[in-house]
């Protein structure tokens, strides 16, 4: 186990970072981009969890380890030297977007069909979650464009897609299994 004892490095006072397998780029590169913002999801859960209790916490938290490995993934490139690595770089896998498929299918047996958009908001936990899902989408925005440039997993980018369907039916489960979710009212306001 590494102990840290100094939280500062001093190492990008340049405005460079080390991705995972020690090359460095600038900060503002895509892959950086990429995985930054899935760190700013995993920040958003832990508000999340602030409000959340029982499954719902349990379910966040296998959320928050999840955007762990795949910042794991994202900050590490060249995925066809993964063999040659000292050590088998994380990956996310296709069996964590399953479970996410899988979650995302038992909560939306316990709600009513969408007929209207609906507005974040409702109850603190239902707004925490739309927060999380508006940044993972930021965050797949980010590794479908990487993708364009390099080579990313695609079990990433998929988890990202399912997640921020996770939050959306989280956050109606969280509105009283969508009784109290805010319509959206086209032009009400004309």
């Amino acid at each position: 186990m590494v102990v840290l004892n100094k939280i500062y490095t001093r190492t990008g006072d340049a405005g460079d970072t080390a991705l995972g397998n020690g090359v460095r780029v600038a900060k503002h590169s895509m892959r950086v981009m990429a995985y930054g913002t899935v760190d700013e999801v995993n920040a958003t859960v832990g508000l999340a969890r602030m409000k959340a209790s029982g499954e719902s916490d349990e379910a966040l938290a296998r959320i928050q380890n999840d955007l762990f490995d795949l910042g794991a993934d994202l900050c590490r490139p060249d995925m066809e030297k993964d063999k040659e690595a000292e050590y088998t770089p994380l990956r996310v896998s296709d069996t964590q977007v399953a479970r996410l498929e899988t979650e995302i299918d038992a909560m939306n047996g316990e709600l009513e069909p969408l007929r209207s958009f609906i507005l974040p908001g409702g109850s603190e936990l239902a707004a925490y979650l739309h927060l999380c899902r508006t940044v993972s989408r930021r965050a797949e925005r980010h590794a479908t464009e990487l993708a364009v440039e390099e080579e990313v997993n695609p079990a990433a980018v998929k988890y990202l897609n399912r997640l921020s369907d996770w939050f959306f039916v989280a956050a109606r489960i969280a509105n009283d299994g969508g009784k109290a979710d805010i319509l959206w009212v086209p032009g009400k306001n004309r």
